[in-house]
């Protein structure tokens, strides 16, 4: 059968969107990474406690969560292309701001607007990838979009430690701006425009404040948890979360197109796939903050060997992920999805069961079966958010597809804290255990996906 080549952008415009793509996503992507390296070192030089360096990372990572959904209603209304260039803009500007911090309250706050650009990239970009690919070619580009974050999240420690090994901690920052730049002055002369124009629909400001008190007030409950905080607090966040929830969700079923777009959790493979996505972003974050602790203060390796030893699992999803995209469209994505899941749980549970004194070849064949399975299950799994949702609507699956992601890598790190709370010595092994069941119900799962079929071809 003939491929039709209607859709999508003619191959030298493409080339050009799908790099100010790349740009926008490598820096939101290693923003989240790189400074969790240097820490300590921002701490001494803005005379800041640990604790409360803490913030630099939470700060950044409760902006993106809580505006997430409001820019992709807002690029299903005026247009991807808009909210991405404005994401770069507000991007680029604040992280320059970041730099120029000379304490720690501006630097957190700086960091909070810079969420808020990294929201506005990651809430619009399967949606743009959507416009910029051929149908039948949708699921290279997913592959390639899952190859780099893989990319950016593996590289993140390596860069960071690169540029603080040359330069002072705000270069981690100044980087962005000719980045930024470069990925800005590429969309404005390659990113298509939504195919149907902009929507003729208002915006709802009630909806978006309770969409950043729900959660907003979740993630701080959840990171509360994990750092000890005191558990009236964290209980009385998660309670005010879980009522305003309430409401935002009894508000979104009367309009015509809410903000949290639960009317395409009516959509049976939409709503699989983003429950199966939340449940493999768990399981990785559980085994990522574990495996650390566990290989340094179990089996004693050192920092250097630690992160040599983690490196397999995001190289094999590097390598599997742009694999998994070509097969988008000749297996089944709950098929795919359900097979990545299972070479997953497999090394998962290997790992959470390693000999007592393993060698570096024991470890190593485990990271990579893990991070294998992650790459085949990840690129298929987003693939079938975005296409089983109305292409006018994309921007809200690109959104919902985001904020599974968040809330499961949030959920994750909370479980590794009450694992090492409740055992500080079999804390990491009960965190991988309760991570391969995370990957075995995203198994089971995928599986059931394979009877639902997507709406268009």
């Amino acid at each position: 059968m003939e491929k039709t080549l209607s859709d999508g952008l003619p191959l030298p415009q493409r080339y050009g969107a799908i790099a100010t793509i790349a740009i926008g996503i490598m820096m939101a992507v290693l923003d989240g990474a790189i400074a969790n390296v240097a820490l300590p070192t921002i701490a001494r030089d803005l005379n800041a406690s640990e604790a409360a360096s803490i913030w630099i990372v939470n700060a950044y990572q409760i902006a993106i969560v809580i505006s997430l959904l409001t820019f992709s209603f807002l690029g299903d209304m005026f247009g991807y292309r808009r909210v991405y260039k404005a994401g770069l803009v507000c991007f680029t500007a604040t992280s320059f701001l970041c730099a120029l911090s000379p304490n720690l309250e501006m630097l957190a706050a700086a960091r909070v607007l810079q969420g808020i650009g990294g929201a506005a990239l990651m809430s619009v970009n399967t949606a743009l990838i959507r416009l910029i690919y051929p149908q039948y070619q949708l699921g290279r580009g997913m592959g390639i979009n899952s190859f780099i974050v893989a990319v950016s999240a593996a590289a993140g420690p390596t860069v960071a430690a690169a540029i603080l090994s040359v330069a002072s901690w705000h270069w981690l920052f100044y980087v962005n701006v000719p980045s930024g730049i470069i990925a800005l002055l590429l969309a404005i002369r390659f990113l298509p425009p939504n195919p149907q124009g902009v929507r003729k629909q208002s915006f709802d400001l009630p909806s978006a404040i309770m969409n950043a008190l729900t959660f907003g007030l979740l993630i701080t409950a959840l990171s509360g948890f994990a750092q000890q905080q005191a558990g009236i607090i964290t209980l009385t966040e998660l309670v005010a979360a879980l009522l305003i929830g309430f409401f935002f969700v009894r508000r979104q079923l009367t309009l015509t197109v809410p903000l949290l777009p639960v009317d395409l959790l009516r959509i049976p493979l939409f709503t699989l796939s983003l429950c199966t996505s939340v449940c493999s972003f768990c399981a990785q974050m559980l085994a990522l903050v574990a495996l650390p602790f566990y290989l340094q203060s179990t089996i004693g390796r050192s920092e250097v060997e630690t992160g040599l030893l983690l490196t397999p699992w995001p190289l094999a999803t590097m390598v599997m992920a742009p694999l998994a995209g070509r097969l988008i469209g000749r297996f089944h994505a709950g098929l795919l999805g359900g097979l990545g899941m299972l070479l997953m749980l497999t090394g998962l549970f290997a790992l959470a069961f390693l000999p007592g004194t393993p060698t570096d070849v024991d470890i190593i064949w485990r990271m990579a079966l893990c991070g294998a399975g992650f790459g085949l299950f990840q690129s298929p799994n987003n693939h079938t958010i975005i296409v089983s949702a109305p292409k006018n609507r994309s921007g809200g699956a690109s959104g919902m597809l985001g904020t599974a992601r968040l809330l499961g890598q949030s959920s994750g790190a909370a479980l590794v804290a009450l694992t090492l709370n409740l055992s500080a010595t079999q804390g990491t092994q009960y965190a991988l255990i309760m991570a391969g069941c995370f990957a075995t119900a995203a198994c089971i799962v995928s599986s059931l996906r394979v009877t639902q079929t997507l709406p268009e071809s």
